[in-house]
């Protein structure tokens, strides 16, 4: 039998490995996520920031020491100027003896006044200096000076003087002690080196959390995202309600993440309407077809049957071209093909390809286009959309009232900014919880089942004015039924 005390020692072993290893992931997630904070945009942005602004804050405050400096050396050399005026006044008055009595006392009094009056030998005969370095007292302009003065020996000074040469060969310097000034540029060194720690610390702190707010919006979209990315189209980038950049480019996303749901739903419903709508035809066509095989009425039949598997053949063959038009106007691959057009040309050409059409199903069509509408866009499918339009109105825009005339009006005019291309009629129309639908692939309402058609004409229209920058709606023409192709308006040279 095992010993209970060695597995219990086992089991301690064990478990203490397992703490150890679950303390060393958590030290692994957190040296990861401060590795990802530091190396967030957000964060570089903040170390970028404090560089520039410590640098900037260094060179003001340089330039500051440096305007200060000029400052009191301008205030110095003016007080040492206005002393030795001063001396120069007594000298006249009283003469040697007068100018050294009055160094003498001067110089016992306490301050950062340096005097010294000298022989023609260079003893000195009165003032406070005790040693100057070799050549200072040949100046005749104010210069900087490192001295020792009387009663502090081996304690090196500095100071700003002026020597000023006496008649007899005596000479009198004067000059004030920068200690001061030595010191206010202690205390602006020392305020600088503060400010940049102050600094350091707040674009430290304030970097970190501005990243970490950052971060953790941008984790929130990266994971709907990554949802996006496993095929769940419902979800949408989270927004802040801040309408900031991050906002605009979730608002953005949003938006193209519709427009994708939409394509996506609109593939989907052309492959069950074509799975659907397609079925008939296609077994129709074969059932033709093998009607012609079995007919024994001999070359007449076989000729019929054929001509109507012609028939249904081309009825698909519109089918499919009127899909591949539609993909066409999605794919936005014709907008290289726009020139200028006059909606109003357009119109009347339309009504003057359809009136035979008219006159034979005794609809009177009408064109209202007097004035120009210029417009920019693909000719063809701007024709093709306008020819499902009007092709519409002439099936179903005969009206209900028993004896009354029908009538189908074409119109183009320019409102404002925009061109609007409307075929209106007198027919049966269309419910109006049902004008968005019909606008759909291979929508056809119960009313014109009875009817040829594939459902595609609106759907053509409606790519055709997105294409374009415009719209198409349906609208109620009391009675009947007015369906407008809105286009913007092509600017014209003299247009503001």
């Amino acid at each position: 039998m095992a010993d209970p005390a060695r597995q219990s020692r086992a089991g301690c072993g064990q478990g203490l490995e397992r703490m150890r290893r679950a303390e060393r992931r958590r030290g692994w997630r957190r040296w990861l996520g401060w590795r990802r904070l530091f190396g967030a945009t957000a964060a570089k942005l903040a170390v970028a920031y404090f560089v520039i602004v410590g640098l900037g804050f260094t060179l003001v405050m340089e330039r500051v020491r440096e305007n200060i400096r000029q400052l009191i050396n301008e205030q110095t050399s003016h007080t040492i100027d206005a002393e030795i005026k001063g001396l120069a006044d007594q000298y006249e008055t009283g003469g040697l003896t007068q100018l050294v009595t009055l160094v003498d006392r001067r110089s016992r009094a306490p301050g950062a006044s340096i005097y010294l009056v000298t022989a023609p030998n260079g003893v000195a005969v009165a003032g406070n200096v005790l040693e100057l370095p070799a050549g200072v007292l040949d100046q005749n302009t104010a210069v900087e000076i490192d001295y020792e003065r009387l009663g502090e020996p081996d304690v090196e000074r500095h100071a700003i003087a002026r020597v000023f040469t006496l008649p007899g060969g005596f000479r009198l310097m004067i000059g004030r002690d920068l200690e001061d000034r030595e010191r206010l540029r202690r205390i602006l060194g020392s305020a600088l080196f503060t400010s940049l720690l102050w600094l350091l610390g707040i674009a430290t702190f304030g970097g970190l959390f501005v990243a970490r707010r950052l971060l953790q919006r941008v984790d929130a979209m990266s994971a709907k995202a990554a949802t996006l990315l496993r095929g769940d189209l419902s979800g949408r980038l989270p927004l802040s309600g801040a309408g900031d950049e991050l906002d605009r480019l979730a608002r953005n996303l949003n938006a193209m993440l519709d427009r994708i749901a939409d394509l996506m739903e609109g593939i989907r419903q052309v492959s069950d309407n074509i799975a659907h709508d397609l079925r008939t035809p296609l077994t129709r066509l074969r059932n033709n077809a093998e009607q012609a095989l079995q007919l024994d009425s001999g070359e007449e039949g076989a000729r019929a049957a054929l001509e109507q598997v012609i028939e249904e053949s081309d009825g698909l063959i519109r089918i499919f071209n009127a899909l591949l038009m539609i993909a066409r106007a999605e794919s936005q691959s014709s907008r290289e093909n726009f020139s200028d057009l006059d909606a109003a040309e357009l119109a009347r050409d339309m009504a003057e390809l359809y009136e035979p059409s008219a006159e034979d199903a005794g609809i009177d069509l009408r064109v209202l286009a007097p004035a120009p509408a210029p417009i920019r866009g693909q000719r063809e499918l701007i024709g093709q959309a306008l020819a499902n339009l009007i092709d519409n109105a002439l099936k179903y825009g005969a009206p209900e009232v028993p004896g009354a005339t029908a009538q189908v009006s074409i119109e183009a005019e320019p409102l404002g900014e925009w061109v609007e291309i409307s075929v209106g009629d007198h027919g049966p129309g269309i419910p109006a919880p049902e004008r968005e639908r019909v606008l759909e692939r291979f929508v056809r309402l119960e009313a014109s089942r009875s009817r040829p058609g594939s459902g595609l004409g609106l759907s053509l229209a409606a790519a055709v004015a997105r294409l374009h920058d415009g719209e198409l709606r349906v609208e109620d023409n009391r009675p009947g039924l007015r369906v407008v192709l809105s286009l913007p308006r092509r600017k014209e040279a003299g247009d503001s």
